[in-house]
């Protein structure tokens, strides 16, 4: 199957889940909505778990991707930091995948996944992967420092102060959380970050 159809069923797919539980979306369904049939999304995903397992990776994907743009929008690291921890609360609000890959929250709507490998037969090497471990939430929270911490330090950085971008970076990225469960007041998320960041060395 060709690359966009692969990403035509996952967006069928994600739509579905945000119109109801994941419990009730149907394979058909997906399929009818990307213009395949039914076998064709068997063939590419192996089964249901399949499909949301490989949902569950292209959005943890495109969430780190959205934290790299966030960045590097921004030259000066503190300002980017801050405008990548707003980035990260409203994304987190936003999606539900996101949000549960990053506080372990899988509310009954969304697919009941075991984060472990699961046995794959698939000859599709992008199922494969989505078949492989999916992050646990201390692991996302990782992955999300560790591609700021490169955007931020760039090649050539010591040890230590790499040492101190990357808890500077995870500082961000936590605080840009708890402003999920609790939004913040005046001056967002972006000013909350500032206010620590502006007495941190960066």
């Amino acid at each position: 199957m060709m690359p966009a159809a692969r990403e035509s069923l996952l967006d069928a797919a994600y739509t579905a889940l945000a119109r109801r539980p994941w419990s009730a979306v149907r394979m058909v369904d997906v399929a009818a909505a990307a213009g395949v049939s039914r076998q064709t999304l068997y063939n590419e995903f192996g089964s249901k778990d399949g499909l949301a397992r490989a949902l569950v990776r292209r959005e943890a994907d495109g969430f780190l991707a959205g934290v790299e743009r966030a960045l590097a929008a921004h030259p000066e690291p503190r300002e980017g930091l801050a405008a990548t921890a707003e980035w990260i609360a409203e994304a987190a609000r936003e999606n539900a995948l996101a949000r549960a890959l990053l506080t372990g929250c899988w509310s009954e709507r969304l697919p009941a996944l075991a984060l472990t490998a699961v046995p794959s037969t698939s000859a599709v090497p992008a199922q494969r992967r989505a078949d492989g471990p999916l992050p646990s939430p201390g692991d996302f929270v990782a992955l999300v420092r560790d591609r700021a911490v490169a955007v931020v330090c760039g090649p050539g950085e010591d040890k230590a102060e790499a040492a101190e971008a990357a808890r500077c970076c995870e500082l961000v990225v936590r605080l840009a959380l708890s402003c999920v469960a609790a939004p913040p007041g005046e001056g967002g998320v972006a000013g909350l970050v500032r206010g620590v960041l502006y007495r941190q060395p960066v």
